[in-house]
């Protein structure tokens, strides 16, 4: 996130909750709805390669419960359900993310086809109409490939939710040995997830350098 659009992000809190006003009240700063589109997909971005790590943390304390072998276990568990907790923030963040995205390409893709009707060059007229276009299938990858990388975040934290509640309530050395096959499936949930979100990243990279 640039300097100046994180400044204008603070001083326009104070405005009611109406996405108007706040793009409104950017503009006035310079800001126009492309320069905060490309800063919502870096957020975005961010979110996603955090919420790679995080994934695979959970993955790995997962693996340290399942390869216990003495000590004491509830200290494993609660490192688990603390992986687990974590994953579910950073899902959430990574979700919000999204949706800020689709909202100000939304809003920008609205006003600037309203817009074309303004123009009486036609030549210009054409040349933004053609760009529209060009951006808005750069867009229409990008999201389908963050939406993909979106549903790849449930098969996961649902097995591990489903572990975590099960080690919850037994949580002994036998309840242990029983999730051993659980782990090859969340392995492959995880790595199904990383790459989803490697594609989002990527085609946000591509997204960003042609704005």
């Amino acid at each position: 996130m640039t300097g100046r659009y994180l400044l204008c992000c603070l001083l326009v809190l104070g405005l009611p909750a109406c996405q108007s006003a706040y793009y409104g009240a950017m503009e006035r700063f310079g800001i126009e709805k492309r320069d905060i589109l490309a800063d919502r997909v870096e957020e975005a971005q961010d979110a996603q390669q955090d919420g790679q790590e995080q994934f695979v943390n959970a993955l790995e304390q997962f693996r340290s419960v399942v390869d216990f072998d003495g000590g004491d276990l509830e200290v494993v568990y609660n490192r688990l359900d603390s992986e687990f907790q974590r994953s579910e923030e950073a899902a959430a963040r990574i979700r919000d993310r999204i949706r800020a995205v689709e909202t100000v390409a939304e809003d920008l893709f609205d006003e600037w086809d309203d817009e074309l009707d303004l123009y009486t060059n036609q030549n210009l007229r054409r040349d933004s109409e053609q760009q529209l276009r060009e951006t808005r299938q750069r867009y229409a990858r990008l999201v389908d490939a963050m939406n993909r990388a979106e549903q790849s975040l449930d098969p996961v934290l649902d097995n591990l939710r489903d572990n975590v509640l099960y080690l919850r309530h037994n949580l002994n050395s036998r309840a242990v040995a029983s999730l051993r096959g659980e782990l090859a499936v969340i392995n492959a949930d995880v790595d199904e997830l990383v790459e989803a979100m490697q594609q989002a990243i990527a085609e946000s990279e591509r997204f960003i350098a042609g704005m």
